[in-house]
């Protein structure tokens, strides 16, 4: 019987990125001929957030348009900027499996043009690491080099470094726009088979000086006056709330933080000598992010400051290496969540919406820290005035987070905490914290199900 080989095309080694290879010299060329490394029926991986390479992927559509290359598969994490393969005219001939879905791929999944795979954020360089995802070519943005020749990555380790490093062709979009980053960015501009230079902007937020909604910064005061405690370390995101809290943590001491993303809101803590990372159990007096994604004036801070240091997310949402930080507190949020604690983080109802993520990452290594917090907080209500805390999920809904991981619930209403508690008294604790005017149809939902009523007891 013939035996089939399923790794016999992957490369056998992964690349060392960071030592020059051959003349140790950069290979600049056209944007036209970088893309010529890109052949029908490859797969192509393309940095995430921040560091998109939209010029790159452009010039590839065009390329398909042209008829010199068909059947690309892209596998990617975040796309910002709009996916250029979107257009109904690429169905046939580009299709991305996403691993996180955003607005520029989600109209795609929701039609049957692209496909999405549910992964912990933790596991993705995996994928990369051992060929079960076989990149045939890298596209990557990339700072530029110094005068050793040594580039980075900027403000995208995640799992973009793994990938690059597991890919058979690397293709660089440099510009002067990226920031020069620290830890496991670096990569020799030999390394690139071909670099193609660039004035664009690396995609950003704009400034805003706006207030926060009203209840997203009751969110913020609760979780910063009641879970987090001084020398505690953080995993804070993008966000609302984050901001939020982060505006509320004005007074506390030595916090830390260990994250996935990280973003402008850590800047003020850091220069009110809030955030020092003195106390932390690992990588003490470093921030340390998988990626980031913020304002200019952001990525202006970041540039060529040795205190942020980017790593693989292997690493940063490890959970063994998230639960040796001594009061380790995640805060995420979710789509809607059930009586019982069942978080939905992905998808409404059967429409897939965003990803796993880092959630359940965090969420799993916080809790079994010492003295950890693992924290999901969310409005009350939807946009439309539906619950988010709801007696059954939607139809089709996916659970991201378990009944069993769930432990501190946040709402504008308050605090609770469901760790150890029967479902009896989940849903009373969640019932206390949904918005008043959705209680009595969440107590008769709750009889319903458990016939019985719902008891803090």
């Amino acid at each position: 019987m013939l035996l089939r080989r399923f790794s016999q095309n992957a490369p056998k080694t992964l690349r060392t990125l960071t030592y020059p290879v051959g003349d140790g010299k950069a290979k600049y060329t056209s944007l036209e001929e970088a893309v010529k490394f890109v052949k029908t029926g490859d797969t192509i991986f393309p940095s995430a957030c921040a560091a998109t390479p939209s010029d790159l992927l452009k010039e590839m559509c065009r390329q398909v348009d042209q008829g010199r290359i068909e059947r690309v598969k892209i596998v990617n994490t975040l796309i910002e900027g709009g996916a250029p393969f979107e257009d109904p005219k690429y169905y046939d001939k580009v299709r991305s499996n996403t691993l996180f879905i955003t607005s520029s791929t989600r109209k795609l999944i929701q039609a049957g043009h692209a496909d999405y795979t549910p992964i912990f954020l933790s596991e993705i360089s995996k994928l990369f690491l051992t060929f079960r995802q076989p990149v045939d070519v890298a596209m990557v943005t990339i700072s530029p080099p110094d005068k050793h020749g040594n580039c980075t990555l900027g403000v995208a380790a995640d799992c973009s470094i793994d990938a690059t490093r597991a890919a058979k062709v690397i293709i660089g979009e440099e510009t002067p726009s990226m920031p020069r980053t620290f830890g496991d960015t670096q990569i020799h501009i030999s390394q690139l088979d071909a670099v193609v230079k660039s004035n664009r902007p690396i995609f950003a937020q704009e400034e805003t000086n706006a207030a926060p909604d009203e209840n997203i910064a009751k969110i913020g005061k609760l979780i910063a006056d009641n879970l987090v405690d001084d020398g505690a370390t953080l995993q804070i995101g993008i966000g609302a709330i984050p901001d939020a809290a982060c505006v509320e943590l004005i007074h506390h001491k030595d916090l830390g933080v260990h994250t996935e993303l990280v973003s402008d809101g850590v800047v003020d803590l850091i220069e009110r000598n809030v955030l020092t990372n003195a106390r932390k159990t690992l990588d003490q007096g470093k921030l340390v992010t998988s990626f980031a994604f913020g304002t200019r004036k952001f990525y202006d801070y970041i540039d060529n400051n040795p205190l942020f240091v980017f790593r693989s997310a292997s690493y940063t949402n490890n959970p063994t290496i998230i639960q040796q930080h001594h009061k380790m507190t995640s805060i995420n949020s979710c789509i809607e969540m059930d009586i019982t604690g069942q978080i939905v983080s992905d998808s409404i109802g059967t429409k897939y919406y965003s990803g796993f993520g880092g959630q359940v990452d965090f969420v799993y290594g916080a809790s079994a820290a010492p003295e950890g917090k693992a924290i999901i907080a969310l409005t009350s209500c939807t946009g439309k005035g539906d619950s988010k805390i709801v007696p059954y999920l939607k139809h089709g809904a996916g659970v991201v987070t378990t009944r069993g991981h769930a432990q501190y619930i946040v709402t504008e209403y308050g605090i609770a905490n469901l760790w150890g508690k029967s479902v009896r008294q989940r849903a009373y604790e969640l019932i206390q914290i949904a918005h008043p005017k959705h209680r009595e149809m969440l107590e008769k939902g709750a009889f319903e199900i458990m016939k019985c009523m719902p008891s803090k007891d």
